[in-house]
């Protein structure tokens, strides 16, 4: 079965709106791209607590998630912290990820024109962005090489950690995806179609969306309603999703019936997945 896929994005400056998130959309074009799909996404601030008991849920799934954010090694950041806590396992330096990060700070100091120093207290403090909780996988960061890293969990799915900068976490959910889930690229072709309505009120489509679900299994009715859009107004956006196989019967059973109803009918939209 092509697998959920979920994201968590981690940090108080989304929450508080000093930053603007986003890695929800992009992780929905990227996995559309893909022919897949993001079932969920959660939000959490910096606090332990809260992200361990957020990250034990994900781990406790058969899910493909993204944990976006708090993988540094600052007082603020408590991902890797709370991913160790989530799984009841130690945190232990990951020798290929300080590696990398020992040859990060090395180019630093040849770009700068000083020696290395690998015992000063901040090369030090760096290699703590290299340690991950017991069984940890490492994610390439092609940006600057401190990698992030992907834990299996007991539910059977697995969560990936990037950190929150978008030109890194990116295309490190890009290399997982392309790592670990090809097989399922375009596996289960996705279909929705759909048809503005004007001048009609939900309460009277409801009947209708629950016999179509009903006579077509798999296939969901959704209805989007919008009360200032900027060319159609006040309407109604009403149609039918799933399976590309499912929805062409289910569409015309439902656009039968509109016109039986006798609803004013505009544009009609398709998107493909």
């Amino acid at each position: 079965m092509t697998p959920v896929f979920g994201l968590i994005i981690v940090g108080d400056e989304i929450l508080s709106g000093k930053r603007a998130d986003k890695h929800l959309a992009q992780v929905i074009a990227l996995l559309g791209a893909r022919g897949l799909s993001l079932a969920y996404a959660d939000y959490v601030g910096d606090d332990p607590v809260r992200l361990t008991a957020t990250l034990k849920r994900a781990f406790g799934t058969a899910d493909a998630v993204f944990c976006c954010g708090g993988i540094g090694a600052t007082p603020d950041d408590h991902t890797r912290q709370s991913a160790a806590a989530a799984l009841q396992r130690p945190l232990q330096p990951q020798p290929q990820a300080q590696a990398l990060i020992r040859e990060r700070m090395q180019d630093m100091a040849r770009e700068q024109g000083q020696p290395f120093e690998p015992e000063r207290a901040d090369n030090r403090q760096r290699l703590q962005m290299g340690v991950f909780p017991q069984g940890a996988r490492i994610i390439p960061n092609p940006y600057n090489k401190i990698a992030g890293f992907s834990c299996d969990g007991p539910g059977g799915g697995a969560v990936h950690f990037v950190p929150g900068f978008p030109v890194m976490a990116w295309p490190m959910i890009e290399w997982v995806l392309e790592q670990q889930y090809h097989p399922w690229f375009h596996q289960a072709p996705q279909l929705e179609h759909s048809v503005v309505l004007y001048r009609a009120m939900e309460s009277t489509l409801t009947p209708l969306m629950l016999q179509i679900e009903a006579q077509h299994p798999g296939v969901k009715v959704f209805s989007l309603p919008s009360v200032d859009h900027p060319v159609h107004g006040l309407h109604i956006e009403l149609g039918v999703k799933g399976a590309a196989s499912l929805v062409p019967a289910a569409w015309q059973a439902l656009r039968q019936a509109l016109h039986q109803m006798g609803a004013a009918l505009g544009p009609e939209m398709v998107r493909e997945r």
